[in-house]
């Protein structure tokens, strides 16, 4: 056996790669991500037989405190770069699922999905932007007509209302242009800080995480927040992951949320992802 492999105990000390530090809370977290085609070790009590590509340095206490929180962010920021690396594997190129052709379709089509699917509201939208497709024509339609259109979508009086309204404060206030900042869209009537985001992140290029409910059930899922809302969720994602990523991460996470890590299809641990992470 190499000589730097070593039996720990797995609560007391910490371990390093060639790139990495890791305070070691569950090894078998850090064997799935860093040797996964590797036979993972086996534990007995509180003791690991360790591969060479694992090296031992200063033994350290794991408890609590801040100490133990620093473990815990270690863990965190590595599961979130192994994640940041398979998802762009498995998605290449991100499509924007909503079907538009400018920053106020977009921002239409974003407040109809709310409480309904990408495909209903890709069903919808057709018909309602031949009626009107920019602020000046649609603050022309009359609500009882966008309602006609838009009620397949759910909650469509308000978003009917909301619609009409929007356009309206469109044209009178911002040129009939769709304003590029947050302070203005979420001013908007039914615009809320993820329409907001969308529309920031997808027409403007401003880099913005939009948490839906896929993405705020994935980051509780994979242990990269405490997930006790979608504010906290997407305050910890925007620091674990580099702004740079996050107007494409944020589909990703969204598409492989909606075909592989689904609420009732994967317990946490049967999914692609999720096995690599944590898989026995």
């Amino acid at each position: 056996m190499d000589r730097r492999t070593q039996r720990l105990f797995c609560h007391t000390y910490r371990f390093r790669t060639k790139t990495s530090v890791f305070s070691v809370s569950s090894v078998v977290e850090i064997f799935s991500i860093h040797e996964p085609s590797l036979l993972l070790p086996c534990l007995k009590g509180k003791r690991a037989w360790l591969f060479p590509s694992l090296i031992a340095v200063a033994p350290i206490r794991v408890g609590r405190g801040r100490g133990a929180a620093h473990n815990t962010d270690v863990l965190k920021k590595d599961r979130a770069a192994h994640l940041l690396r398979r998802l762009e594997e498995l998605y290449p190129e991100t499509p924007i699922p909503l079907d538009h052709t400018s920053p106020y379709t977009l921002l239409v089509a974003v407040l109809l999905s709310a409480q309904c699917t990408d495909i209903r509201v890709n069903q919808v939208t057709p018909a309602l932007f031949a009626l009107a497709n920019t602020p000046e024509k649609m603050r022309q339609v009359p609500v009882n007509d966008i309602l006609a259109i838009i009620r397949p979508c759910g909650l469509s009086p308000t978003k009917a209302a909301a619609i009409s309204k929007l356009s309206e404060i469109l044209c009178e206030k911002h040129g009939g242009e769709v304003p590029a900042n947050f302070e203005d869209l979420e001013a908007l009537p039914g615009v809320g800080h993820k329409t907001a985001s969308v529309v920031m992140a997808q027409s403007f290029g401003v880099p913005a995480f939009p948490v839906d409910t896929h993405i705020h059930r994935l980051a509780k899922r994979w242990k990269l927040t405490p997930g006790k809302n979608v504010v906290q969720t997407e305050r910890d994602l925007k620091k674990l992951f580099p702004r740079s990523s996050w107007n494409k991460l944020h589909l990703q996470i969204i598409f492989y949320g909606r075909e592989h890590c689904t609420a009732r299809g994967c317990d946490g641990k049967s999914c692609l992802l999720c096995d690599e992470l944590y898989g026995a």
